[in-house]
């Protein structure tokens, strides 16, 4: 099985969630900008990015903070959003099942999924790191997805363009591939996702056909 994390590497979704999230911030005197979101906080779970920034700044945040980011975010993402460029081209020509596992929540990741037309390719094996205890780079997730699949870890190849998302699957067993095509630093995100146990890199969804089968052998 191929699993796929979904913002950055199905969808190009972390511009528009990052700006969100700056936005959001500066409206309650936080000032991070949308680069700086997108650095610091890429491949991890809401509740787990807004318990960073709390920690980093001793500031709580107002208790309707998550739910607004939330809906801004849905709402910028339904008109804004685009697949990555040749996703669709990948998922049509990769053998087997696929699954899609990420650090969003459920309503994010079908919105995304649907919104660029690329849900057909992975209903049901839609999974949420709000269903597991531990969110990346802890292998729950992941495990998660292969057990729901009845695939055993060994057997999956994860595509991943975070560094929490490599360690993750990695930490599950999993064989990591790194995706760098939609980073605006294709280089220096290489390097750091090698660094943290990716066996290849891909920068062009039509170059992920071939580094799977070169990794499984068919």
């Amino acid at each position: 099985m191929v699993i796929f994390d979904c913002n950055g590497v199905l969808v190009d979704s972390e511009p528009i969630a990052a700006a969100v999230l700056s936005e959001a911030l500066g409206r309650i005197g936080i000032a991070l900008s949308t680069a700086g979101v997108m650095r610091r906080l890429q491949g991890r779970r809401p509740t787990d990015v807004f318990a960073a920034i709390q920690a980093v700044t001793g500031k709580p945040l107002p208790p309707d903070f998550a739910a607004f980011v939330a809906a801004q975010t849905l709402r910028r993402l339904r008109t804004e959003l685009r697949p990555i460029a040749h996703a669709a081209h990948a998922l049509t020509w990769i053998r087997g099942p696929k699954a899609v596992a990420s650090s969003s929540s459920p309503e994010r990741i079908r919105t995304s999924l649907e919104t660029t037309g690329l849900l057909r390719f992975f209903e049901p094996r839609c999974f949420s790191a709000s269903g597991v205890r531990k969110g990346k780079p802890a292998p729950d997730l992941f495990l998660l997805a292969a057990a729901q699949s009845e695939v055993e870890p060994s057997a999956c190849i994860v595509v991943e363009d975070s560094a929490p998302g490599i360690a993750a699957a990695a930490a599950a067993g999993m064989t990591p591939i790194g995706f760098v095509g939609g980073s605006l630093t294709p280089g220096r995100l290489a390097a750091e996702l090698i660094a943290t146990g990716a066996r290849t890199i891909v920068a062009d969804m039509r170059a992920l056909k071939g580094a799977i089968v070169d990794l499984r052998g068919w």
